[in-house]
């Protein structure tokens, strides 16, 4: 960037000054920071800006320090760039992102201008999910797939999600052998060829997205790996981060149909598929829940045996997945 960010930030804010605060947030695998700027002489008073810089050396929490995971890092956030750029500016109310101000540079030396959130009222970053929050980004999920159906995606990654198959070899050459492994590049073809396919945000945990004060609101932050998938990918995957085994084994096959039924009411809205072709959608998406939980599983047993997220329930999804390949 020839000038500093500073001036970026004025420049694209209409501010006459910028001043930089704190640090949010470190980004994963030292690739960055999370700052917050206030600004002089503009409508907003602060802005949140995603600093992108490539560190000198690789500290992944998990040990994971591969030249392929670096080159998955780098395009990420080059995708991130193209999404507020092209795309973000696209999404309903019922699926809101933060407005963006800007990109300036490129790449790893880019910095994403965006909303301050909790200037916003969305200032609510949760543990631990309340029920509310759990139907409200059900909710988000399900808008935010209905809007996205079938569009044009080109700038984004071909295949969403940050764990599919073709972008972890390191991880599946450590996984144990056994029906799993055996059957993972059935798994991931079953997903890579679904006939309805739309856009996924790819990381949708709880940590991504920033609730109003009653957590009936909310927007979703991080689309590093937004990108061409089915629905229930996202849905397992945040199911997945805020549930226990024990709530999946009570709740997750409800919140399923409570996705399915608000995606319906989505789709029917936006009247881009038939009612036949909704009632297709549905009964592939729901058919391909399993095997979305048994892709992600695949990738955590080489990732990381241990984790908290290989539980019951999703060990009970693996085995429905296995039977039907």
């Amino acid at each position: 960037m020839t000038s500093t960010i500073e001036e970026s930030i004025c420049q694209l804010t209409g501010a006459s000054r910028a001043t930089r605060g704190d640090v949010l947030q470190s980004l994963w695998s030292g690739y960055g920071e999370i700052v917050r700027y206030t600004l002089k002489g503009s409508e907003a008073t602060s802005v949140v800006v995603k600093l992108i810089a490539v560190p000198t050396e690789q500290a992944h929490p998990r040990g994971w320090h591969t030249d392929t995971g670096h080159q998955r890092k780098l395009r990420s956030y080059g995708v991130e760039a193209a999404w507020y750029r092209q795309y973000g500016s696209r999404c309903t109310e019922q699926c809101r992102v933060p407005v963006c101000y800007g990109v300036k540079g490129e790449g790893v030396t880019s910095a994403i201008v965006l909303q301050d959130l909790d200037a916003a009222g969305f200032r609510v970053r949760l543990q631990n999910a309340t029920d509310e929050a759990v139907k409200s980004s059900v909710r988000w999920l399900a808008n935010f797939h209905a809007c996205w159906l079938g569009e044009p995606t080109g700038a984004l990654w071909p295949r969403g999600s940050y764990w599919h198959l073709a972008t972890r070899p390191d991880e599946f050459a450590v996984m144990p052998d056994g029906a799993l492994k055996a059957a993972a590049h059935s798994l991931d073809a079953a997903l890579e060829n679904a006939r309805f396919k739309t856009l996924i945000h790819g990381d949708a945990k709880l940590a991504n997205f920033c609730y109003d004060n009653d957590h009936r609101a909310l927007v979703a932050v991080d689309f590093q790996y937004v990108g061409v998938g089915i629905g229930v990918v996202d849905l397992a995957y945040f199911l997945g981060s805020c549930l226990s085994g024990a709530e999946l084994e009570q709740q997750g096959d409800a919140l399923l149909e409570l996705y399915l039924g608000m995606l319906v009411q989505a789709l029917a809205s936006s009247k881009k598929l038939s009612a036949q072709e909704i009632q297709a959608l549905v009964s592939e998406w729901r058919s391909l829940y399993p095997i979305a939980w048994a892709d992600f599983e695949r990738f955590l047993q080489g990732w990381s045996p241990g984790h908290p997220k290989l539980n019951s329930y999703s060990a009970r999804q693996t085995e429905r997945a296995l039977n039907q390949c």
